[in-house]
């Protein structure tokens, strides 16, 4: 894991207040649009159910290309929006890429949008 993939985690953390709970910064508001904008595509959805479902919650990319049909560059693109959106980390091993999700992204997430 490398060290700029870590204030996107921190980023995600820091923006989620509740949308109902006042208003919203200008960054908070920014941060929580590019996490929902990367779960606005059905694969992106789905790769980020395949990850969160493995016993260590993550995969290898290799792992993740025959289950949804697509390329490995492609996936690779799709999993970058997921990174910078902080909802996964990735980490290079070798000639493998590995994604994580990042703890409590999703729950940040969920927190957001409650009343």
């Amino acid at each position: 894991m490398t060290t700029s993939e870590l204030p996107l985690a921190d980023a995600t953390a820091a923006c989620c207040s509740a949308v109902t709970g006042g208003v919203l910064d200008t960054e908070q508001a920014q941060q929580l649009a590019k996490a929902f904008k990367a779960l606005g595509d059905p694969t992106r959805v789905r790769l980020l159910s395949m990850i969160a479902a493995q016993p260590e919650r993550e995969a290898c990319v290799c792992d993740l290309t025959d289950p949804v049909g697509l390329s490995q560059p492609t996936v690779s693109h799709h999993m970058k929006q997921l990174v910078d959106a902080g909802l996964v980390v990735r980490e290079q091993r070798g000639r493998w890429a590995f994604y994580r999700l990042v703890d409590g992204a999703l729950e940040r997430l969920s927190r957001a949008l409650a009343p």
